[in-house]
């Protein structure tokens, strides 16, 4: 038997070593050290057209440095008024109101007919450095030296410093990813059965719902396909030709299969694969030739339709076997088989850290410098002259962006109150904004299910501090 002292002297060298921050500081190491590589490897390349010798920009490793007069500046720094750059520390930032950030830059390569000429080593931008995290100059300093900076050496760290105010980005919670979730409706006079799936690659998402119409035959709905597209119909344009393989795909079950009659009747008259996706195709572009119509439908299965299995034709299947296994569900809670799916147990949530929601606003921002790019190189481009491509970068573009969306919570796509000013009441209220998390749920309605606390809860949520 464990007594309690024993689990107290546990406790606390776990606290001491981890510190109770530490969901956020691991999450933007992780986005430093390999998320910023991976969104710049998403772009790869820009291609210059150009009148003489079109060529391209090929980017390469991502460095946490900048070149100054004398000498690499590898931490958060300042740019004084005489154009001077040196390191700084927290507490000076947040005296002299200064943005605590980071210089990035990036390796460009200049590709002519296949061949690297020149390399070089491009500023791009500042990234907002989160206090204590591995980028920090604070990062493994002594109680000591935190003392000789200025700081508190309580002080968890885990926020950011922009124009001189701290700034938490308070974790959100979210429906799960790409997984199957059920659900009965009951409003109307018939239960409508349903299934969604909320496919989320990277920087997109797609809700791919399907429901059983009072017939019982299933539909699905895409986003961008104007109409509810037949499960029958759907499956046969992913590769399943036979009823026998797309029955199969649902279930082994005969019980299960013979729920699946009244799709196969709505469909009937479609029997090969080119008649599905011709099907899809004047639903998305009713009039055109019958090729565009066909590379639309292919189009939308393979960039639109469940992203995260892949966006390559050669993915179909998998793709047809999902929705299959979304079909079995549907069928099998409709049969009473199974329950719906509960939105408020904690394995149907996930919770999107300062790495994510960075990874987020770098992705557009870096997109945007890339079109920057392109444009500046295409207008000097026609002046026949072979350029630096450091000219043509902007490294307002970036640092802008973040130091935006930091200072006023705003994420772009109706997200808002991301960041907040850190509460600094007392240490404990610190520690407490530090790991809040943010419901998304709207305040008008009133969500009762949401609001109560879950049995999942137990040793993952505070029960007093609910969203």
């Amino acid at each position: 038997m464990v007594s309690p002292e024993d689990t107290f002297i546990v406790f606390k060298s776990f606290i001491e070593e981890k510190g109770l921050v530490r969901q956020h500081l691991d999450s933007y190491n992780e986005f430093i050290e390999h998320g910023l590589q991976e969104i710049v490897n998403e772009v790869g390349e820009i291609e210059i057209e150009v009148p003489e010798k079109p060529y391209k920009i090929r980017f390469g490793k991502v460095f946490i440095a900048r070149e100054t007069e004398n000498g690499v500046i590898c931490g958060p720094y300042v740019t004084e008024v005489d154009g001077t750059r040196h390191e700084i520390y927290p507490m000076e930032a947040r005296l002299r109101n200064l943005t605590y950030a980071m210089p990035i830059s990036i390796e460009m390569i200049k590709v002519v007919d296949g061949r690297e000429i020149d390399k070089e080593i491009v500023y791009i931008g500042d990234m907002p450095t989160m206090l204590k995290s591995k980028y920090c100059h604070l990062y493994g300093l002594s109680e000591e030296e935190l003392i000789r900076q200025g700081e508190d050496p309580l002080d968890p760290g885990g926020y950011f410093i922009i124009n001189g105010s701290e700034r938490v980005i308070v974790a959100l919670e979210d429906l799960a990813p790409n997984r199957i979730l059920v659900d009965v409706e009951t409003k109307g006079a018939t239960p409508v059965y349903k299934a969604k799936i909320f496919s989320t690659t990277v920087g997109f998402r797609a809700r791919i719902e399907m429901r059983m119409k009072p017939s019982g035959a299933l539909v699905i709905s895409i986003p961008g396909v104007p109409a509810e597209i037949p499960f029958v119909v759907l499956m046969r344009a992913l590769g399943l030709e036979s009823d026998r393989d797309i029955a199969e795909a649902v279930s082994l079950d005969k019980s299960v299969q013979s729920e699946l009659e009244p799709s196969f009747e709505e469909a009937a008259e479609v029997t090969t694969v080119e008649d599905a996706l011709l099907y899809i195709g004047n639903r998305v572009a009713p009039g055109q030739v019958k090729s565009y119509r066909l590379q639309r439908a292919e189009l939308i299965l393979d960039r639109i339709f469940m992203p995260h299995i892949g966006r390559t034709p050669d993915k179909r299947i998998e793709k047809a076997y999902l929705l299959g296994e979304m079909a079995a569900r549907v069928i099998e809670l409709k049969m009473g088989r199974r329950k719906p799916d509960d939105k408020d147990h904690v394995k149907n949530k996930r919770l999107k850290l300062a790495g994510p929601l960075l990874a987020d606003l770098f992705r557009v921002a870096f997109r945007n410098l890339c079109r920057d790019i392109k444009y500046q190189l295409e207008r000097m481009g026609s002046k026949k002259r072979i350029i630096n491509v450091s000219i043509a970068v902007r490294p307002g573009i970036i640092t802008e962006k973040l130091q935006h969306a930091l200072a006023t919570g705003n994420w772009g796509r109706g997200r808002v109150g991301i960041t907040q000013l850190l509460d600094r009441t007392n240490l404990i209220s610190t520690y407490s904004h530090l790991r809040r998390i943010q419901s998304p749920l709207s305040r008008g309605q009133p969500n009762f299910e949401a609001r109560d606390l879950h049995a999942t809860h137990w040793g993952r949520f505070c029960p007093n501090e609910t969203p």
